[in-house]
């Protein structure tokens, strides 16, 4: 008895010093590390978010493999990241500090590459991994950004687009882990990235498949946090990324209360992916953007369930995905006639 007594006022003293060391990064922001040389596959990368990443990976010199669906905007994507490799190519001193470092590898050679990878196909995702591995090396850093929204209510959203937006948003992450992970662990070396959404923290009505295929990532995601530190894997990081809404267009009508909207604006897809690239690059575990996300996951965790809905109401967010669901309808309905069908 005194042992585990003795236990858990250990169990506190450490609770209350993660406190103390998570507040201090509020003041000290930690050093980044470097990722010059190192391999970093990007799903999704042909545009959005996954685009962005590309190039701030790129100004920091990592070894991109990029994946999408679609071949000529990933092409495009590598044509914006092989310019962004020339213009770092001679860094000042002032450059390789923001860079990670540059001058220290000044033989290395930028590299990118893509590859046609549909990631809500599990054989296409292992057969694009093993061609990575022959052709590539070994992955250091993986960020899974993929996703999709099928922008239809339940009922009238057909079983085939219900099962992608699960596939792509959810069941992926399972099959790219499980592709590179084993190498990781060996190495006990490595970053995997969950890009999800807040939207897999608190829901909204009209968009139930997108929000559990975060939900499901979320979870994924912790329950491997959990898993690798059961096994004592330290030197591999993850880093979990919740933005609010982004400006990419996915969500395009998406409207919360008038008078509300000036203070939570749709967030600019850039300072998102500014704000994980910082998180990525400190081992952070968890990033909300912007930071009133916390508090509304913390408040939504505590609350009634009925006080929950009254706030949704006065924001505006009960139905804020609705004039999105109408424009995606109207827009289907019009290439519908269109095509004669």
């Amino acid at each position: 008895m005194m042992m585990i007594i003795a236990e858990f006022f250990v169990v506190i003293l450490k609770v209350l010093w993660a406190f103390v060391t998570a507040g201090a990064k509020w003041v000290v922001r930690p050093k980044e590390k470097r990722v010059a040389g190192q391999v970093c596959v990007i799903t999704g990368a042909g545009s959005g978010l996954g685009r962005l990443f590309a190039k701030e990976f790129a100004r920091r010199r990592a070894i991109l493999v990029l994946w999408d669906i679609n071949s000529q905007s990933n092409e495009e994507t590598a044509e914006m990241v092989r310019q962004i490799y020339h213009e770092v190519d001679t860094p000042t001193s002032k450059d390789a500090t923001t860079l990670g470092g540059v001058e220290e590898m000044p033989s290395f050679q930028p590299q990118v590459y893509t590859y046609a990878c549909d990631v809500g196909k599990r054989e296409s995702v292992y057969s694009t991994a093993e061609k990575v591995r022959r052709e590539v090396g070994e992955v250091d850093i993986l960020i899974n950004n993929a996703g999709v929204v099928s922008g239809h209510h339940l009922l009238e959203c057909p079983d085939e687009l219900i099962e992608r937006t699960m596939v792509v948003n959810c069941h992926a992450h399972f099959w790219t882990t499980k592709a590179f992970l084993p190498k990781m662990l060996e190495l006990n070396h490595g970053h995997i990235v969950t890009v999800a959404s807040s939207l897999g923290l608190f829901s909204t009505a009209g968009v139930e498949d997108y929000c559990a295929s975060k939900f499901g990532a979320i979870g994924f995601h912790e329950s491997l946090s959990h898993e690798l530190k059961a096994s004592e894997k330290d030197g591999i990081n993850m880093t979990l990324v919740c933005p609010y809404l982004v400006d990419t267009g996915m969500f395009k009508g998406c409207r919360i209360r008038q008078e509300i909207e000036p203070f939570l604006p749709p967030l600019k897809p850039e300072f998102c992916v500014k704000q994980a690239m910082r998180a990525i690059l400190t081992d952070q575990p968890m990033i909300c953007t912007p930071r009133i996300v916390y508090m509304v996951n913390f408040m939504k965790s505590i609350l009634p369930f009925e006080a929950i809905v009254c706030m949704y109401r006065f924001l505006g967010a009960d139905k804020c995905m609705y004039p999105f669901l109408a424009q995606r309808k109207e827009a289907m309905n019009n290439n519908e006639a269109k095509n004669g069908i």
